[in-house]
């Protein structure tokens, strides 16, 4: 990891601390004695969590036919894995603010990504769906980090973007010694997630990894990438969708071994799904 990178921005203090509210939350669930009332009362600290929670908990992504009204049905209906992924999410949120344009871009792709990549964890064998989510939603929180840091010159590696039609990663080269994956990788490693999401947002783009043996790995990171690659191909998050991007032929699916129906089946799975619930889950409140 750049030496640059870990001596400026950790000594600094810039990055940010997860919210309170996820932090009690995933400690109860972890603890193994949690109850349904004693989440819910924690969720209910944060109002604005507690009205995400009830928002994404209502989405056509978990499938429910009635409508969910309170946490503590909420909590019971989806069981401790999902809903900690979803009090995560919505937590999280506040560190896309102030909500201009460039933050709600970088918020729709992020969530967009761990929808989709929770949808087509569902497909692979070994990894799990709420792990795909919380890695697809942290997977470019490296851009917001950097976009809360220097803004302006953030901006400056959006603006070649744009002007030269090329991709962020080739961008940021010509601005910063370092990478946004590099970046998020501190901030899951700052908020003590698991090593498996670390290593899952560091390697999504390159998946250079030493060690090939761990397929679990190999295989959350190739959700994720294919995910990032849902989210461009529709625009999601994005000025304009990108036709260009053939799926098909890309790392993850050739890590999946996902022939192309299935691909193509998700992503209108995916499509469907998001532009259903985007205006009630995008949402800046």
């Amino acid at each position: 990891m750049n030496s640059e990178l870990e001596t400026t921005i950790m000594s600094a203090g810039d990055l940010p601390t997860i919210p309170v509210v996820a932090t009690k939350v995933m400690q109860l669930i972890e603890s193994d004695r949690a109850t349904a009332e004693e989440i819910s009362k924690v969720v209910s600290t944060d109002p604005a969590v507690a009205a995400r929670v009830l928002k994404i908990s209502n989405s056509s992504f978990y499938g429910r036919q009635g409508k969910i009204q309170n946490l503590s049905s909420a909590i019971v209906l989806l069981g401790f894995s999902t809903l900690k992924s979803i009090v995560v999410t919505a937590s999280v949120k506040q560190v896309y603010q102030p909500f201009g344009l460039t933050e709600k871009m970088l918020w729709e792709h992020s969530f967009g990504a761990g929808l989709a990549a929770r949808l087509i964890a569902g497909k692979v064998a070994g990894v799990d769906q709420e792990d795909a989510f919380l890695a697809g939603l942290f997977h470019d929180i490296g851009k917001v980090i950097m976009n809360s840091h220097d803004r302006s010159k953030f901006q400056l590696v959006m603006e070649r973007c744009y002007n030269e039609e090329i991709g962020f990663s080739e961008a940021e080269k010509g601005v910063y010694s370092f990478t946004h994956e590099e970046v998020g990788a501190l901030v899951i490693q700052k908020w003590n997630f698991p090593d498996s999401l670390t290593e899952t947002v560091l390697r999504h783009h390159t998946f250079a990894f030493s060690d090939l043996s761990d397929l679990s790995l190999l295989h959350l990171t190739a959700v994720v990438g294919m995910a990032d690659l849902f989210c461009l191909k529709l625009g999601i998050g994005q000025r304009y969708p990108d036709d260009t991007i053939t799926i098909t032929d890309s790392k993850p699916a050739n890590f999946l071994g996902m022939e192309e129906d299935t691909i193509n089946r998700l992503l209108e799975d995916f499509r469907e799904a998001y532009e259903a619930d985007k205006s009630s889950l995008t949402a800046a409140a």
